[in-house]
């Protein structure tokens, strides 16, 4: 399998929940507001033998170009945002889910991905409407709820075309999933923002910003022991240095 990371940047987060851009030769992080995370913000291009598979979509920004920053990204690996034919969602905050859609000439939105077939908990999808701004835009989600390209997963595990494996994990967010990506000896793991970072694997610590902390912390454990025993690819989405760790391999 090949994978590439789509980074769209370096933000500050604080409680707000707003993301501040940020550059590490230009900005000081202790003149943020106090309790700011930094982090990165990106999804991975997964390429298999028989897909191109979208891991999240990133905030939904635009490039200076005035087109899509995920779909820029894409262009720049060398795809196009057409080639794309599943787009696998952990969960639907907005830093994870705001380029599910665009917003056409008319006015109206349309999935972002127009070949892909996007896959989203039914619950997650409810409670994203439930609860609404600040965490979700409902407005952009909108078009998950309305078109045939979406499928909504209403188990807690399963399979995807034999290949791909979700779990319904409920730690950082009730209805939070996570995806393992089979294909010969190979194992990719995509945690989404349970397992988000590089060091978080390695410390044992609950976080304030997770729905259930204790499980989160619990679960990286489980999976990073579990990873390391079968040289699993991590895939961390808000990691400025690590975005892929092989287990296996020496650091």
């Amino acid at each position: 399998m090949q994978i590439i990371p789509l980074s769209e940047g370096s933000f500050t987060i604080d409680g707000t929940k707003q993301f501040v851009p940020f550059n590490i030769d230009e900005h000081d992080l202790q003149k943020r507001s106090a309790g700011s995370l930094l982090v990165d913000v990106q999804p991975f291009l997964v390429i298999t033998e028989k897909d191109i598979l979208l891991l999240d979509t990133g905030l939904g920004f635009n490039a200076e170009e005035g087109i899509l920053q995920l779909h820029k990204n894409i262009e720049d690996a060398g795809f196009s945002p057409t080639s794309v034919t599943k787009v696998l969602l952990t969960h639907l905050h907005k830093d994870h889910a705001g380029a599910v859609g665009i917003k056409m000439a008319n006015e109206k939105r349309s999935l972002s991905f127009p070949q892909a077939i996007y896959y989203v908990q039914e619950k997650e999808l409810d409670f994203a409407f439930e609860k609404g701004f600040p965490s979700f835009f409902t407005e952009e989600l909108e078009v998950l709820k309305k078109s045939s390209q979406v499928i909504l997963l209403n188990e807690n595990e399963g399979l995807i075309d034999n290949f791909i494996e979700y779990r319904h994990s409920g730690g950082h967010s009730p209805f939070h999933q996570v995806f393992w990506i089979k294909e010969g000896s190979e194992i990719v793991f995509y945690g989404g923002d349970e397992a988000p970072q590089y060091q978080q694997m390695k410390n044992r610590f609950v976080a304030k910003y997770d729905y259930d902390g204790k499980k989160a912390m619990q679960l990286r454990q489980e999976w990073w022991e579990k990873g390391q025993a079968e040289n699993w690819k991590f895939l961390f989405y808000h990691d400025i240095k690590n975005p892929l760790f092989e287990a296996g391999k020496k650091k």
